[in-house]
């Protein structure tokens, strides 16, 4: 009884986070339709995903290929790195006489070999075809205008600066709407070069990870179209925009270029990683050794974990975790919306334990996207650089979009509430 009353709560939860996009909006009339085929949408691919034999077998492999990944990416790392990445070490760090876990230089590699590998398989077509794919499904069934769906598809492959520029030649005249939609898909979505990160955090707290953050950021996808259309409705097309509207998607010219374009994104990938989890971790502990002068409050002091996990609290539960983990998953999503969801995943693997398997997987989701303030500098200099001409509108609509985005990713984790546990068993 008590599953059903959660899974019932997630099920409204999916209806109420719609209804505080629709009033963050203009207020027009509500889209119902899109509403309806938006959340089936979710559960339906969700379900397909975990039920169908060979979809189900395919998440299981992702976490074979990304072990295999991760193995020849620490050959490589080893060769540079040396020790520093799980080498033979000069000398004994402890008594099993290994050299310890170094996260830049064991972990974070992985980043610049899928960027590497994604261009490759793109200029193969290979990408291409599946987003494709995807763009044409979305067409049909979200009613989608060709550039704004091909871009919400490239999300779920491609990072939230690379898919913009697959729909360049379609920015300078895209509608405010559209170019809203791109970037709330962009913040609720992660690029396929970090899903190994991710993986590689969760190992260990939630089974077949790989599957499940594929799985995220591909049903986010209808939930970021119906916010972004529920707080920024579509606006008519005209002719003139429908005849442009076939856009080019050749982005490398050979295969060296695929390869070294991947190499130096996933460079700047794999530094502004690092050096975001350095200043953000420093930021943290400078702030609870600040709030640490304050007396305490409820019998224990002042944490950014305590003070985010009660702010967030009521929109996690909302989403169907139970209220008496509410504060700790609560802080989980501030921590990935103030800081990013590296962070927010690493507390996760740290505090999985003490969540019931039901809200770790609905965290898992809803920490899967870009929705941080980080990431807003991020894209907004990524799609400036690119539309220069879109400047203004880029600025005005980032901060909305972030919302947006950050309401989507809580949807998808409310539709993993919504389905029977034992269907991700």
């Amino acid at each position: 009884m008590d599953d059903l009353l959660l899974q019932g709560r997630s099920f409204a939860g999916l209806f109420l986070l719609a209804g505080i996009a629709w009033l963050l909006g203009p207020r027009k009339r509500f889209p119902v339709i899109l509403l309806v085929g938006a959340i089936g949408l979710q559960l339906v691919i969700a379900t397909l995903l975990y039920t169908v034999a060979p979809f189900r077998a395919f998440l299981q492999s992702l976490t074979g290929v990304v072990a295999v990944l991760q193995e020849v990416t620490n050959e490589g790392a080893q060769f540079v790195f040396g020790y520093l990445a799980g080498a033979e070490a000069p000398w004994v760090t402890d008594p099993a006489g290994g050299s310890g876990f170094l996260f830049a230089f064991q972990a974070l590699p992985m980043v610049i070999v899928l960027s590497a590998l994604s261009a490759l398989l793109w200029r193969w077509r290979i990408l291409e075809v599946l987003v494709r794919a995807f763009a044409f499904a979305f067409q049909r069934l979200l009613n989608l205008s060709g550039s704004a769906s091909l871009g919400a598809a490239a999300n779920i492959f491609l990072g939230m600066t690379e898919s913009p520029v697959l729909i360049r030649p379609r920015l300078p005249d895209m509608s405010r709407s559209d170019l809203f939609l791109i970037m709330t898909v962009g913040f609720s979505t992660v690029a396929g070069s970090v899903m190994a990160l991710y993986v590689s955090q969760l190992s260990g707290i939630i089974d077949g990870a790989a599957g499940h953050i594929f799985t995220a950021s591909l049903i986010s996808v209808p939930a970021a179209v119906l916010l972004s259309r529920l707080m920024m409705p579509a606006e008519a097309m005209t002719p003139e925009a429908e005849a442009k509207e076939k856009v080019p998607t050749q982005i490398y010219h050979s295969s060296m270029d695929a390869l070294t374009t991947g190499v130096s994104d996933g460079m700047r990938l794999y530094f502004n990683i690092i050096f975001m989890l350095l200043v953000f971790t420093a930021l943290v502990a400078l702030l609870n050794v600040m709030l640490g002068l304050f007396p305490d409050v409820f019998g224990a002091a002042l944490s950014v974990d305590r003070i985010l996990g009660w702010l967030f609290a009521p929109i996690v539960w909302l989403a169907g975790v139970p209220w008496s983990e509410a504060t700790q998953a609560g802080s989980l999503m501030g921590l990935k919306t103030a800081l990013n969801e590296v962070y927010a995943y690493d507390r996760l693997a740290q505090i999985g334990g003490e969540l019931s398997p039901r809200t770790g997987l609905i965290m898992t989701y809803a920490l899967c996207g870009f929705a941080n303030f980080s990431s807003v500098g991020i894209l907004t200099g990524g799609l400036v650089a690119i539309a220069p001409s879109r400047r203004e509108d880029i600025l005005q609509l980032a901060p909305k979009a972030l919302i947006s985005g950050t309401l989507a990713t809580l949807m998808t984790g409310a539709a993993i509430g919504v389905l029977p546990q034992g269907l991700f068993g």
